[in-house]
């Protein structure tokens, strides 16, 4: 089981919490299991940013990079704009 800290744009979809504790051997699997468990999320999390302890997973295997236990695990939404 991982920690996932959560954002504060995605809170209302966590019911409040900022950090939840989710199973998985990857990143892909740990997504899941958070959007089983909270379906709202489902949409929310195509484009965010995940890091693993304090790495971009871009720069590891994606989604397919793999979390140990006691691994702490960040999301971050991409953000759009500009002029």
């Amino acid at each position: 089981m991982s920690v996932v800290r959560i954002p504060p744009t995605l809170r209302d979809d966590t019911r409040g919490q900022r950090e939840v504790i989710a199973d998985g051997e990857t990143v892909r699997d740990l997504l899941d299991d958070l959007t089983a468990r909270f379906p709202s999320l489902e949409g929310k999390l195509e484009f965010a940013n995940v890091y693993v302890g304090g790495e971009d997973v871009r720069t590891r295997d994606g989604y397919e990079t793999t979390v140990s236990a006691g691994d702490t695990v960040i999301l971050l939404p991409a953000m759009a704009g500009g002029s």
